[in-house]
């Protein structure tokens, strides 16, 4: 089972979630995780013996995993999103050192005879089937045929098996350097006449998969520099990861433990500064992920975890060399050229870390290549097995069955939480789907079934929130008058409807929020609900604002949460209030046409014109003529209206430098409104527990 998890992982994925490759990899491991488990189990009922191998890195690997599970326990806010985070979260890491543990207790030729113990060259295959599919689709060979919705991302110039072309690049770049590896082996150990063979071999797949490398990095380049042909790989500043690790080192319990994982966003908010909103990334809130996985391990896990990690790597780098000279001895065919291979992979998997954000695909070339360097070697000649431990339990029935119990027990439990969890991704797609195709009923009820099924992924319960104030925007507009836009009067059962839903909206957005207060997202997502309904609930404007507050708070150099909060204001005409906060928009984001644009109208609102015609001044000089042609002419039309009230003398003075491109609006009230105001019961409030 391992052999087959291994060889069908990197290309392995499905339709039925919304994410269709890293996702269903997980569960794939997951699943197949168990399974060995499960195997596992009933050959101990059947025999009733145990028995187990002692390895150097059994104990570092278990710290580890140690530093992780007290993290999440202790540090992370939502532990449910911790526990299923497919980048660095605790159930990934348990079922990956799990395979560990089996691969590492598999017997299997050397090294030198195959170059992956997991079987006869499975994982070249592999390599060899992920290359070709790699080559192919480069190619695009479903660019003008016509598939069905679910299979349109085949069309896709960057579409990848792994999900990431970084990812892809990091998988292939493995392979090379362990057939080139492996090559060099096959010189040194094999009779001329066999190497040759193989070396031709080896080559013929090198060459293949070096193809395919080089065609992905080409991609990733060409995406850079041309967007609309794909999504590129987008990583946080490394600066800003760096910061992010030095920061939680300020409070002694992060210190020690992290922030817990699945939290390097709320980190990464509190390190923003202006450097960041002067870069193309600026709007890109926030990470989840560090631009290196050795410092998310840091970040997340304190100074316990990378200690831990440290040690076991170490430890790697210590073991290689001495165990390639027990094997040495064991077969005197071999001259310990494995540890070329050995220490090839591993400091390449070391450098990826270091430099790279942690993914699925990264943590599992770690743990298989640790569980393939401590594999049982076979030899011709039958040698004991070392560090080997048998239990029987013939006579220990107490302990037998107990032992039994808690397994099937364990194993069951894990496997329910599992599909109920890949239940809720299947329901969640499905309400994708009824987005599609427009029907409202099929949305809501897929969505609730997935909220039922995982109530703690907080995009369910985002979706599901906007998803009743559809409902609610729906009936409140279905009185309108087609011809004159007048809305009649609501039936006390359209009222009552419209509560219900506004109020099931409100109770999700408050239950994102306690899932992860520390998410600043979670808390805009909350304000945009409040401010949805500021015509239609009484207090509903006092909630907005609170809410913004709080994701500024958590994320203090965000221009956009000020923009928001003042057009709160502003749609209120409290527009000196509205001014403070246009203003501090534009001293984090001056060169963001849409914050000038709002700076200027609540300058000419409070009649301080020069200062307004300043800032549409501004505003002009950001916008690209071409590209934002619209925009451009409204400016210059506004400008010249605000020129008008300015007195003869007035000569404003302009500061401002060309830069991004961007759409211009003022704030607006919601257009759905409902006489009198619905009144909300206090729980509504974000305050409110």
């Amino acid at each position: 089972m391992e052999k087959f998890i291994v060889f069908i992982f990197p290309f392995f994925f499905l339709t039925f979630t919304q994410e269709y490759f890293v996702t269903n990899k997980l569960y794939l491991l997951g699943f197949g995780v168990l399974l060995l488990l499960l195997i596992s189990t009933i050959r101990i009922l059947i025999s009733k013996k145990i028995s187990w191998q002692k390895n150097p890195f059994d104990s570092l690997i278990l710290l580890f995993l140690t530093a992780i599970t007290l993290s999440t326990l202790f540090s992370s806010p939502n532990k449910i999103h911790a526990l299923l985070n497919p980048n660095f979260g605790l159930v990934m890491m348990i079922f990956l050192a799990i395979l560990y543990f089996y691969l590492s207790r598999q017997k299997g030729p050397s090294l030198s005879a195959s170059p992956f113990k997991v079987g006869p060259y499975i994982m070249k295959v592999s390599s060899i089937i992920l290359s070709i599919i790699t080559i192919v689709f480069y190619f695009q060979p479903f660019k003008n045929i016509a598939l069905p919705q679910n299979f349109a991302f085949l069309k896709n110039p960057t579409f990848t098996p792994i999900g990431s072309q970084l990812d892809l690049a990091i998988l292939l770049g493995f392979f090379v350097i362990a057939q080139i590896a492996h090559i060099l082996i096959k010189k040194h150990t094999e009779s001329t006449e066999t190497s040759v063979k193989s070396v031709i071999t080896s080559v013929g797949s090198v060459s293949l998969i070096l193809l395919a490398l080089f065609l992905t990095v080409y991609s990733m380049i060409r995406v850079v520099q041309t967007p609309n042909l794909g999504v590129s790989t987008i990583m946080p500043p490394f600066r800003l990861s760096w910061f992010a690790a030095l920061e939680i080192l300020k409070n002694p319990a992060s210190a020690i433990i992290g922030i817990g994982p699945d939290n390097f966003s709320a980190i990464f908010t509190r390190v923003k500064d202006f450097a960041y909103n002067q870069s193309p990334l600026w709007q890109i809130n926030s990470f989840n992920v560090s631009h290196s996985a050795i410092l998310q391990i840091l970040t997340e896990t304190g100074i316990f975890g990378l200690l831990a990690f440290g040690l076991l790597v170490f430890n790697v780098l210590r073991v290689i060399p001495s165990k390639e000279g027990i094997q040495e001895r064991m077969d005197s065919r071999f001259h310990g050229n494995d540890k070329t291979l050995n220490i090839s992979v591993f400091i390449y998997l070391i450098i990826c870390l270091l430099i790279f954000p942690p993914s699925l695909i990264v943590w599992f070339l770690f743990f298989v290549t640790l569980g393939l360097i401590n594999q049982t070697p076979t030899t011709d000649v039958q040698t004991p097995k070392l560090g080997v431990s048998t239990i029987d339990l013939t006579d220990m029935l107490p302990l037998y069955f107990g032992m039994i119990i808690i397994s099937f027990v364990l194993i069951g439990a894990s496997g329910y939480f599992l599909g109920r969890s890949y239940a809720a991704e299947y329901y969640f797609k499905k309400s994708i789907e009824g987005i599609a195709k427009n029907n409202l009923k099929q949305v809501y009820d897929n969505q609730r079934q997935a909220i039922v099924l995982n109530p703690y992924i907080e995009r369910f319960r985002s979706s599901f929130a906007q998803t009743n104030l559809v409902i609610a925007n729906n009936i409140a507009n279905k009185v309108k008058t087609p011809n004159l836009g007048v809305s009649t009067k609501l039936t006390e059962q359209d009222r009552q409807t419209i509560t219900q839903a506004i109020q099931a909206g409100i109770a999700e957005g408050k239950a994102v929020v306690t899932l992860n207060p520390q998410r600043a997202g979670n808390w805009e997502n909350l304000a945009v609900i409040y401010s949805n309904i500021i015509n239609v609930a009484q207090e509903a404007d006092v909630w907005t604002i609170s809410a913004y507050q709080r994701a500024i708070f958590a994320d203090p150099q965000n221009p956009a949460y000020r923009v928001g909060l003042g057009g709160v204001y502003y749609s209120q005409k409290k527009y000196d209030d509205a001014l403070r906060f246009f203003e501090q928009a534009v001293s984090i984001k001056p060169d963001w046409p849409n914050a000038n644009y709002n700076y200027a109208w609540a300058n000419f609102q409070v009649k301080n014109y020069p200062q307004a015609v300043n800032a549409m001044q501004n505003t002009l000089k950001l916008l690209n003529q071409k590209t934002n042609k619209a925009d451009y002419e409204k400016v210059q039309k506004e400008l010249e209206e605000f020129k008008k009230m300015l007195p003869k003398e007035e000569t404003p003075v302009n500061k401002s430098e060309e830069s991004t491109q961007s759409d211009l609006n003022l704030p607006t009230p919601p257009t759905t409104e409902i006489s009198p105001k619905l009144e909300l019961p206090k729980e509504a409030s974000p305050e409110a527990k």
